[in-house]
């Protein structure tokens, strides 16, 4: 994780660790606006001044949290994509890792639950880059995982068809739209062609987008 993101490194010590693992459950339950450090020090027996010792603000946290979200994505498609040849069937992996929740047990890995970052994720990660102050954090290189995993999806891209000239912009179409549409399924259902939150659809919706976009 990127040492600009934190005062204190909060995986190096148990009240660290409690803020990270406590922090991702109240925000997924009250909403990013709602969380504020105090209840979180409430939640955990502790001070604010305990947790600003780890991160400056809030919106640090879930920088945090959302990066660590896509640096595990990107982590897990090393391993599943690691012995397949074939583009197509890559890119349609990748389709379904990054719609699907995650299956069976949640991962719990640095005191961050998988379940938990994939939800925070469909909820507020837009938040971590609609900022003002969106230029500075990204001189500090604090999107470098969204950055690096859409460099991968973009590569992929390119293997299938190497002479299409938007992979960037698709692959990063394609992150944020894995988690907008399935909001917009179980939120905003007018803004979907499907009345229920259901991953299958979507994911035949995105295979169709991004082949069709490919293929052109």
């Amino acid at each position: 994780m990127n040492e600009k993101l934190f005062l204190r490194d909060p995986q190096e010590s148990v009240l660290g660790r409690k803020i990270l693992h406590h922090g991702l459950i109240i925000i997924n339950k009250l909403g990013f606006e709602q969380f504020t450090f105090k209840k979180l020090a409430e939640e955990i027996e502790t001070t604010e001044a305990g947790i600003y010792r780890y991160f400056e603000n809030k919106h640090r946290l879930l920088v945090y949290y959302v990066n660590w979200y896509w640096s595990y994505t990107e982590y897990k498609l090393s391993f599943l994509l690691n012995n397949i040849d074939d583009p197509e069937k890559k890119i349609k992996l990748i389709i379904r890792t990054l719609v699907m929740p995650p299956a069976g047990k949640s991962v719990i890995s640095d005191a961050i639950s998988e379940m938990e970052a994939y939800q925070l994720v469909r909820w507020e990660a837009s938040k971590s880059y609609l900022t003002r102050n969106v230029a500075d954090y990204n001189k500090s290189k604090l999107f470098k995982p969204y950055k690096d995993l859409c460099v991968v999806i973009a590569d992929t891209m390119l293997e299938y068809n190497s002479r299409y000239k938007y992979s960037h912009s698709l692959a990063s179409t394609l992150m944020e739209m894995s988690h907008a549409q399935m909001f917009f399924m179980e939120n905003l259902p007018t803004l979907s062609d499907s009345q229920k939150a259901d991953p299958t659809k979507l994911i035949a919706y995105l295979d169709h987008l991004i082949f069709s976009a490919l293929d052109h």
